[in-house]
């Protein structure tokens, strides 16, 4: 108890020391150019339509116990134009020095009680997670609420990017070795635009079915492994975009898994929502878990 008290005190100390240091930060460029924001509120969209009966009731996958204790709290993992951001931290109970780090990025619907379920199953493999908010603190109930707050955060994406930025910075000080990015739907897309966005400091990345590009020019940057999974009968994210997307990173000889469920649909992995299949769930569940444990245990 006492070593693991000792490190919850570092973890508060870094939390510190990064707050005084990224004020004084510059801010990563968004993209506000009119092609750019008529591209998000296409995605948005397809979202909207994707999800128009879904619901935030939790699936199997947020239900499901994690595989051992795990210790958790909500904490400010960043400050955004003068505003604390509060996260979702879980890593397993007992921890007594940093473990690999995954950033976790919510669907549409924010980080609700359903992906901080998610992070403490996830933590529970070994990991400190945070499951950041690019919502400001607030979560959806209802479909149209999402939207709202989706197109918010695509057709202004500077409040994300600078979010995920600080949150890479935060997890570095804790001292983790090693970071990946992890997101379904919205989050899926930002988990990729992560990848870009921080090539230096992620070791992987996973995209659950999040919204694409092809662009050789922005997709060069990324440097470490990528993980994707998508519905065949995804009719937001559609297979020939799956397609050149995979098509670019063959080109760009980017380390990545591509993995297309036939006759399942958007969403079939979220923690919560109707399209949820459990096979291709677990299945995929399965392939992050080996997925990480590959490129995240460094030994130097």
């Amino acid at each position: 108890m006492l070593e693991t008290n000792r490190f919850r005190r570092a973890i508060l100390a870094g939390l510190f020391s990064l707050l005084v240091a990224v004020s004084a930060c510059d801010k990563t460029g968004a993209d506000t150019t009119d092609a750019g924001i008529q591209a998000a509120r296409d995605t948005v969209d397809a979202m909207s339509r994707e999800h128009a009966r879904d619901s935030i009731s939790p699936s199997e996958a947020a239900t499901t116990e994690p595989t051992q204790t795990v210790d958790f709290e909500t904490l400010a993992y960043a400050e955004v134009d003068d505003e604390l951001v509060y996260g979702y931290l879980a890593y397993p109970s007992g921890m007594t020095e940093p473990l690999p780090a995954i950033i976790m990025i919510h669907e549409w619907w924010g980080l609700n009680d359903n992906i901080q379920a998610m992070a403490k199953r996830l933590a529970a493999e070994g990991y400190m997670v945070l499951a950041v908010d690019l919502y400001g603190g607030e979560t959806a109930v209802n479909a149209g609420a999402a939207r709202v707050k989706m197109l918010e955060v695509m057709e202004n994406s500077e409040f994300a990017r600078e979010n995920l930025r600080q949150a890479v910075e935060f997890l570095k000080i804790t001292g983790a070795p090693s970071i990946a990015s992890l997101g379904w739907c919205f989050g899926g897309g930002w988990s990729l635009n992560s990848a870009m966005l921080f090539p230096e400091e992620l070791d992987a990345t996973v995209i659950y079915y999040g919204q694409l590009t092809n662009d050789d020019e922005k997709l060069r940057v990324i440097d470490s492994p990528l993980l994707g999974f998508f519905g065949g009968a995804d009719r937001g994210i559609s297979v020939d975009s799956v397609n050149a997307f995979e098509a670019a990173l063959q080109r760009l000889r980017i380390d990545h898994e591509i993995h297309i469920y036939p006759d399942v649909g958007h969403a079939f992995a979220n923690p919560s929502g109707n399209n949820y299949n459990r096979d291709a769930a677990e299945d995929a569940w399965g392939r992050t878990l080996q997925f990480l444990a590959r490129n995240l245990s460094k030994s130097d």
